[in-house]
């Protein structure tokens, strides 16, 4: 883990920031998906570069950013552990990592809540 949830002081800009979600070293690794649900974004999402948007049946959504390589496409379903992209440092990255966020009714929470290390 590189970057927990919470304020921190942003990497490149020197601010004080909310960081919403996790990110977490991983070097042109595949990424798997957190648990089963459907695609709904998966494209380049401005900061985040290269990213996924997954809603799951739980009323959760979880967020893949930085990636390289994305597997998959809108409206696919996928399952828990499934391959869904390779890890990169695509849009507002220091090098390459996943940046994983959790996000309920619109917006972010801490995943240290949904998974564990």
């Amino acid at each position: 883990l590189t970057s927990g949830y919470g304020w921190r002081v942003h990497p490149l800009y020197h601010y004080r920031q909310f960081h919403g979600g996790l990110d977490i070293a991983a070097h042109y690794t595949w990424i798997r998906s957190a648990r089963k649900g459907v695609v709904t974004y998966a494209g380049w999402m401005g900061s985040y570069g290269r990213a996924i948007i997954i809603k799951h049946d739980n009323g959760l959504k979880t967020l893949y950013a930085h990636l390289s390589r994305i597997n998959v496409r809108v409206g696919q379903s996928v399952n828990g552990g499934q391959k869904i992209g390779v890890s990169g440092s695509t849009g507002m990255s220091t090098g390459p990592h996943l940046h994983f966020e959790v996000i309920r009714n619109g917006k972010p929470v801490d995943p240290r809540r949904y998974i564990k290390f």
